[in-house]
């Protein structure tokens, strides 16, 4: 495991947090006091946030600090002794999903705007039916 690795992961986490809200860089950037290009290269991994840094988009997105590296062993690559490094097959089942991780995202952003209890409560059953390849039932 690399120190690239974890600021990665840790800004992927971020990304994943800022779009489940609906912010744009640029309104976190502004509530943490940095520039939008900061955020940016916070979620691509190419800068490290320091502590007090991640403490205050914790704060900000109302989430533990733990959050951010809540799955990190499952999903970042790990030193393979004998061939260098390999990813572990969650971090190649994530890579190989960019696509499915964005329509996650939007399909939750989507669900939080429903107003209607009931009608999320339906949607949010049909979703289990169809992932657990079950009929529908009243």
């Amino acid at each position: 495991m690399t120190k690239h690795d974890i600021d990665g992961y840790v800004g992927k986490r971020l990304k994943q947090r800022r779009t489940i809200m609906g912010l744009s860089q640029e309104s976190v950037a502004k509530a943490v006091g940095i520039t939008f290009q900061q955020v940016q290269k916070y979620e691509k991994g190419s800068n490290a946030m320091n502590a007090r840094r991640l403490y205050e988009f914790a704060r900000f997105m109302n989430v533990p600090v733990a959050y951010f590296f809540e799955g990190i062993d499952q999903n970042i690559t790990v030193h393979n002794v004998v061939s260098g490094f390999a990813e572990t097959p969650a971090a190649q089942f994530d890579h190989d999903n960019k696509a499915s991780d964005r329509e996650s995202l939007e399909m939750m952003k989507s669900f939080k705007r429903i107003k209607e209890p009931v009608v999320r409560k339906r949607l949010a059953d049909l979703l289990r039916a169809v992932a657990d390849n079950k009929t529908l039932v009243d």
